[in-house]
């Protein structure tokens, strides 16, 4: 679904202060072409908070972000939440919704809002409410409705966080689908499961910083900073 020509995501010197919280402090990354990037770190180690000033919707305090390529936001990235927030009306309309906002019309629109859902297994119920869905099929909608808009990059904040295996396979499932569409996802959770079986490179972060980027066999085989071998040994929360 994704063009041919990669976008390039550039942080520089990234901060962000919470009040009296450093919540990102000096964060340096590069992500180009259809990466697989997990964020791994403790509680608090900063990476929502991360993910939310890509996406552009915290201001940094300090320091910038670039994109270049085909196409910059906002059209050239989405996020999924952690909690979903969805329209009170069917799964179908909230895509078709999404795709009104960004200037998809008629015909078009209709046929992608189908497509995204057939393709997060939930063209059954399309017609159905959106918040009568369970978990899982609510998460694999917001998917749906982001992927709809053919974004370059995919942000998606613990996209597998209170569901049970069964349902928590089946997004598993479509983060593959979309990144196997030439979409670069960038994805933050504790499971480390998810990680090694859908990050290419593991961002571990600790306490508001990068303390290492690392692929990820390297990272769970041998991981280069001590903060992510405690926290591989279940030393930090």
């Amino acid at each position: 679904m994704a063009s041919a020509i990669p976008v390039r995501l550039e942080a520089r010197g990234l901060g962000v202060q919470l009040g009296s919280v450093r919540a990102l402090d000096n964060i340096d990354l590069a992500f180009e072409g259809p990466v697989r990037i997990a964020l791994l770190g403790a509680n608090g180690a900063g990476k929502s908070v991360l993910l939310r000033t890509l996406h552009g919707l915290m201001k940094p305090t300090q320091g910038e972000i670039a994109w270049s390529g085909e196409a910059a936001p906002p059209r050239g990235q989405a996020m999924v939440f952690q909690r979903p927030v969805l329209l009170r009306r069917s799964a179908l309309s909230n895509v078709e919704y999404a795709l009104d906002v960004n200037g998809v019309r008629g015909a078009e629109r209709a046929a992608r809002a189908r497509d995204a859902l057939a393709r997060v297994g939930l063209a059954h119920v399309a017609l159905r409410s959106a918040r009568t869905l369970s978990g899982g099929e609510q998460q694999r909608l917001a998917i749906a409705r982001a992927w709809a808009l053919r974004p370059r990059m995919l942000f998606l904040d613990e996209p597998t966080s209170n569901l049970d295996p069964p349902a928590a396979a089946e997004i598993e499932r479509v983060i593959g689908e979309v990144h196997a569409a030439g979409t670069a996802i960038v994805f933050s959770t504790h499971h480390l499961g998810l990680a090694r079986r859908a990050g290419a490179e593991i961002v571990f972060l600790h306490r508001g910083r990068v303390a290492e980027r690392t692929p990820t066999d390297v990272f769970f085989r041998s991981p280069r900073s001590p903060e992510a071998a405690s926290y591989l040994q279940g030393e930090l929360p």
